[in-house]
């Protein structure tokens, strides 16, 4: 066992907080993952990992919790795309990037400020780049909480969802709400990034998102077995990362150890890369993958 379990690490109360902050956040983004693949909004996705880092910068400016402000800012961001975007591809990454532009420009202007009043160190480390090992256990039951919320509006709308995200013309002749599907999926994006971002950091998020669910549509044949596998890997690559980070404690001379962002983003992309292999694929094409409803 201590092979692959260095000492401790069962009954450190720091692993058992970020191993279920951890699961929590794979499961959510592996879930608004898929569908942020389907729609091909991974840069509306990439630029909410921006306004959550502008968010976080300005709670902590402020002396607030970085997830009060990856919350706040995710929710106006998702909104002000939205409302600029309509629903014209073309027209959502003009607003896409109009807004990345602009949440760029804040995140300089607050971490500057943020290096410039505190003499606390690291907060700029633990914005962008995460800290899974020291997040406070009273976040946890606001992340399940926050969770629940983004799992159930995105239940609520799943099937308008999907025939959006696959035809948005046909979703729209139905008479679905196209632009209050739209909306209220930008939402449960904006949420999911703020969630990694506690877990990975603000600027790596977007891994998290992407990277377990485009694996699992590469390697499934419907979008309830992509939620699925992606789920099981988006908490896999979680749980791996931290027991890589933590055992990188005794790998290290200098005692400090390997981010748990580093890992996941790592063990995300070789996941990718893997699922596009020949042998994979031909799994896939023999209908073997993809078989949950």
């Amino acid at each position: 066992m201590h092979i692959l379990f260095e000492p401790g690490f069962f009954s450190s109360s720091p692993v058992r907080t970020a191993v279920v902050m951890g699961a929590v956040t794979a499961i959510v983004s592996a879930i608004v993952g898929v569908f942020t693949v389907v729609r091909s909004q991974s840069f509306a996705g990439h630029a909410l990992t921006d306004v959550a880092t502008t968010g976080g910068s300005g709670a902590f400016f402020y002396g607030l919790s970085p997830l009060v402000g990856f919350i706040g800012a995710g929710v106006i961001g998702a909104g002000a795309m939205d409302l600029i975007g309509v629903q014209r591809a073309r027209s959502r990454d003009l607003a896409t990037g109009i807004v990345l532009g602009a949440a760029t420009g804040l995140a300089a202007l607050f971490l500057f400020l943020d290096t410039t009043k505190s003499a606390t160190t690291g907060a700029t480390q633990q914005i962008l780049f995460g800290s899974i090992f020291t997040i406070n256990p009273r976040v946890i039951p606001i992340a399940i909480f926050l969770s629940g919320v983004t799992l159930l509006l995105v239940g609520v709308i799943y099937r308008p969802l999907l025939l959006n995200s696959l035809n948005a013309d046909l979703a729209s002749a139905r008479g679905i709400g196209v632009r209050t599907v739209g909306l209220l999926f930008m939402f449960a994006l904006a949420v999911s990034v703020a969630l990694s971002s506690i877990a990975i950091g603000s600027i790596l998020s977007t891994a998290l998102l992407i990277g377990p669910a485009a694996a699992a549509l590469r390697v499934t044949r419907t979008i309830g077995a992509a939620m699925v596998v992606a789920c099981i890997l988006g908490v896999a690559t979680t749980w791996l990362g931290i027991l890589l980070s933590y055992d990188s404690y005794y790998w290290v001379s200098s005692g400090q150890g390997l981010p748990v962002s580093f890992f996941i983003v790592s063990i995300a992309l070789l996941l990718y890369l893997v699922s596009g292999l020949p042998v994979i694929r031909r799994v896939v094409e023999t209908g073997k993958l993809g078989t949950v409803a």
